[in-house]
């Protein structure tokens, strides 16, 4: 012990001079020690004891003390009293006096340094008791990590002014016991009523409901007008009745399996998966609006969603300001440890795209995941210490102790409305049955679960408490449960007397209003997106002139004298001019666009150069500023796939009236995001009736960068196409790609739309398109060939994407005119009709081939072929591709230009001769050079 507080003589020396410097000139010192001495010298004015040899032990003395209180407020959550059901682990140093070198004879002692908590000159005795009720009762609090000192300044005027003892009126007691009766009766009505479903119940938890309704309550007192909430399953169906307000009759009535519609194509989702959204009434009579997001067994996947929804409604309906709304994520202990997706969405919250003004963050922390106990589920101390890398504060609180729990919900929320930043409140609570009411715990957690089995639950442990302080009565107690039980018994006779229920919130109310969901007529025409010349050519200019007081790297302005070309001469635009006419036009006409993803301003592939960054500042300009109407955000993201695609997601599911865009890296990359793509994109239509309008945005295309870098998995995303569920395009043109960007906003429905975009088609001079393709019609689904000769073709090539590059290059240098090449623009959803009148038209054809750069297991192909069974239009007599493969390409530049060599040698039965074996060597000498990345 003496080596943990040794001090020497330098120390008390070291004090004498900074006394000495004070007595000179008090600002010479620090605050912090002007107090203090301020304080001693009250106290010796007060005791008055004359200064003598004994004043430098006084002052290690003090100093001690000093030590003791910040030791209490470093490290006195290691010993709160946050566990209901079992002991703490111990840790070491402890809290004992002999810790700080101090003894029992000391706690008569009067010691200044009580003016650092602001009691000024007192007793160690009271200093001593004030800390451990502060620090060690049942809230545990860890803030001293954060870098800010008025931040935790902040934290210790409050906590320790009211020694973090919750005072809350009688009203405000008893509506909490309301709540958590509410909560608690609930449960176990369900559960006898239900024998057998599953529920993921709350039990053991049910704070959570009297802790979310202060959330509410409070945050409707700082200015909050809408919550936003993301949550697992575990007290879902809780927090949907008695905070959100979803009648118990509806919810009845889904256990009675009668939300169920056989005339509906909907897969439906089950009970504790939905999403919900309602106004209720704060006590104050303001109204604050409510949104739960639903979400999928893949727990902690809703999180980014709930902060890209927050952040559009920010944008769009806040004007910028986040202090109205304020996204609540409830975790699980075991999954907010061990899901990464936390760490990304973490990150996100200080970055200009992705801020929101700060999550109140409540984890049920069962102390338990499944049946893994925490000892086997993470490393760290706690399941929350994640919140230490972005120094957010976090409070461990006792579930049992409802309005310590009320009282850290009131102070969090009131740090999240200050400070704009993330707060966590660790829930310590415990999980009364197995994962699901149908699991036996005892077979791995037998010790807990006789525990658990003799623990009151939290409505019992109030009302005891409320009792003994005379603030409510047994038979109001009774009274409560009673009159909560004939409410619920009546929901339930009225639910099951009726043959069905319908949702009691519209499906398409606010920015929603005037869209549906698409059915399979509205895919059967195409709509008009052109833009007149006259404004294609208003924007134009603006997006291709630099200003002339800004100096631009030289590259940079042979660029866009290039692009003003494009505009004022060749009057046709590359890809790049392309993709930006779409969003120019877009921004013109009142539309929003917003593009996110890795390295997006620039381009990863240097082509959009969207915005510039001066030649001789890190001051940027963006030519899409000069657009007159609505804002164009661009940002670059972290190094995310997952955490960004879920956030970007949520924007778009808020405001289905701007085009929101997510562009991979490489379209490889999109698999680390795959969750959000399986339990979001593809399937959120069917399971929930939300409709989204997304953009993905996935580099994609053979051109010898080896595995990582060549496909964007068109495999995947053809496997879940079903239903018209999303939309899959691989544009050839810059004009489809303009027009397919633009008919996201054009339609009277909002679907996904994944679009396969090209590497070298950025740059290849062929891959352009003349303005009439801007300025009529829209997109194109199918391309029809326009070289061969439809009276002599004997066979066609149907090809998406940069391969039909290659294939025209090969028909035209061979004067090939009786091979047709037919580009499919749009993979699905798939444009049958079409691709029989083209059938129809080339009737004399012998062949009808597919061709892909892709390997046979891959790409399109799988999907055509299935397909293709009962689908006659697609039955294509043969496949040219790569072999199949358990990777996507090969790594060797060689191998790749002979496999590209072949495969266009054999969609044209050409035989390959000497100049294309020098090709070959030519262009794998050229990919070598230019290395994989």
């Amino acid at each position: 012990m003496d080596s943990l507080n040794y001090i020497n003589s330098n120390n008390a020396a070291f004090i004498d001079s900074l006394y000495e410097a004070y007595k000179q000139d008090p600002q010479s010192v620090d605050f912090g020690w002007q107090k203090f001495f301020e304080g001693f010298d009250f106290g010796r004015s007060a005791n008055a004891p004359s200064v003598s040899a004994e004043t430098p032990q006084h002052f290690l003395k003090e100093i001690n003390v000093l030590n003791m209180i910040d030791g209490y407020r470093g490290r006195g959550h290691l010993f709160a009293k946050t566990n209901p059901v079992r002991e703490r682990r111990q840790y070491f140093p402890g809290k004992e006096l002999e810790t700080f070198g101090l003894a029992e004879s000391d706690l008569d002692t009067v010691f200044n340094a009580g003016v650092e908590l602001g009691i000024g000159p007192a007793k160690l005795r009271d200093i001593y008791e004030m800390l451990e009720q502060t620090y060690c009762g049942t809230i545990g609090v860890e803030y001293l990590y954060i870098r800010n000192p008025i931040k935790t300044k902040w934290f210790q005027s409050r906590m320790e002014s009211a020694r973090n003892k919750p005072s809350f009126s009688a009203d405000d007691k008893k509506l909490m016991l309301r709540k958590v009766t509410e909560a608690v009766i609930f449960e176990n009505f369900l559960g006898t009523k239900f024998l057998g479903q599953k529920r993921f119940s709350l039990e053991g938890a049910e704070a959570l409901i009297p802790a979310m309704d202060s959330v509410i309550q409070k945050g409707s007192t700082l200015g909050i007008e809408e919550f936003t909430i993301g949550m697992a399953h575990r007290g879902r169906l809780n927090v949907l009745a008695n905070i959100m307000k979803k009648t118990y009759k509806e919810i009845f009535s889904e256990f009675e399996g009668k939300n169920y519609d056989a005339d509906s194509t909907a897969g439906g989702d089950v009970k504790y998966h939905l999403g919900f959204s309602t106004d209720v009434e704060a006590e104050n009579g303001k109204k604050v609006h409510l949104s739960l997001c639903p979400n999928p067994s893949h727990l902690e996947a809703v999180d980014p969603v709930v902060e890209g929804l927050t952040r559009s409604k920010i944008d769009f309906k806040y004007n910028g300001d986040h202090t109205k709304i304020a996204p609540i994520l409830i975790h699980g202990d075991a999954s907010i440890a061990g899901q990464g997706i936390v760490y990304e969405v973490l990150q996100m919250e200080k970055l200009d795209g992705y801020r929101t003004g700060g999550t109140i963050h409540l984890v049920i922390n069962n102390q338990i995941g499944f049946t893994t106990n925490f000892i086997d589920a993470r490393s760290s101390t706690y399941c929350t210490d994640i919140a230490k890398t972005v120094l957010s504060p976090v409070f461990h609180v006792n579930g049992d102790d409802v309005e310590a729990l009320a009282y850290v919900v009131n102070m969090a929320m009131e740090y999240r409305q200050v400070f704009h930043d993330d707060v966590f409140i660790d829930i310590l609570c415990y999980r009364r049955y197995g994962h699901n009411e149908a699991d036996e715990p005892k077979f791995t957690q037998p010790v807990l679960y006789k525990a658990i089995e003799a623990h009151p639950n939290p409505r019992e442990v109030y009302f005891k408490k409320l009792m003994a302080e005379g603030v409510v009565t047994d038979a109001d107690v009774k009274k409560m449960e009673t009159d909560f039980r004939a409410r619920l018994q009546k929901d339930l006779d009225e639910a099951k007397a009726e043959d069905r229920f319908t949702e009691s919130i519209p499906m398409f109310a606010g920015a929603w209003e005037g869209l549906h969901l698409a059915t399979e007529r509205d895919f059967t025409t195409s709509v008009t997106t052109a833009v007149s010349k006259e404004n294609l050519l208003a924007i134009g200019k603006k997006l291709t002139e630099l200003p002339k007081d800004k100096t631009f790297f030289k590259k940079i302005e042979k660029l866009f004298e290039d692009r003003a070309k494009m505009v004022n001469e060749t009057q046709s635009f590359d890809w790049a001019m392309g993709e930006l006419m779409a969003y120019g036009s877009l921004l013109s006409e009142g539309h929003r666009v917003r593009l996110s993803g890795e390295d997006v301003k620039r381009g990863t592939f240097s082509h959009r150069h969207a915005v510039l960054t001066l030649a001789n500042s890190e001051e940027e300009y963006a030519p899409m500023d000069s657009i007159e109407g609505e804002k164009f955000s661009i940002y670059n993201s972290l190094l995310s796939e997952y955490g960004v695609l879920g956030f970007e997601y949520g924007y778009a599911l808020a405001n289905p009236n701007a085009l929101t865009i997510w562009e991979a890296q490489f379209g490889d990359f999109f698999n680390g995001a795959q969750t959000i793509i399986d339990q979001y994109i593809a399937s959120a239509e069917t399971k929930w009736q939300r409709g989204n309008g997304l953009v993905m945005l996935l580099p994609h295309g053979y051109e010898g960068q080896g595995p990582e870098h060549s496909s964007a998995r068109i495999e995947r995303f053809m496997e879940l196409c079903a239903d018209n569920n999303i939309q899959i395009a691989n544009c050839t043109t810059p004009a489809n790609f303009f027009h397919v960007l633009r008919r996201q906003l054009a339609r009277e429905f909002r679907k996904p739309l994944i679009i396969f975009t090209p590497k070298s088609l950025l740059r290849n001079p062929k891959c352009v398109s003349p303005f009439p393709d801007f300025t009529e019609g829209g997109f194109k689904e199918l391309i029809d060939d326009t070289y061969a000769d439809a009276k002599k073709v004997k066979r066609v090539l149907f090809c998406s994407g940069k391969i039909y590059y290659d294939l025209l290059e090969k028909q035209q240098a061979d004067d090939r005119k009786d091979v047709a090449i037919v580009r499919l623009e749009q993979l699905y959803p798939t444009p049958v009709q079409q691709i029989g009148a083209i059938r129809a038209k080339y009737n004399k054809a012998a062949d009808f081939i597919w061709v892909q750069e892709e390997p046979e297991n891959m790409g399109a192909w799988p999907y055509l072929y299935r397909k293709s069974r009962t689908e006659e239009a697609l039955r294509f007599d043969n496949v040219i591709s790569r072999n199949e493969s358990a990777s996507t390409a090969t790594g060797f530049a060689k191998q790749h230009a002979a496999q590209q060599l072949y495969i266009i040698s054999k969609a044209f039965e050409a035989p390959v001769g000497e100049k294309e074996k020098q090709a070959v060597k030519e262009t794998a000498k050229k990919m070598a050079t230019a290395g994989a990345d």
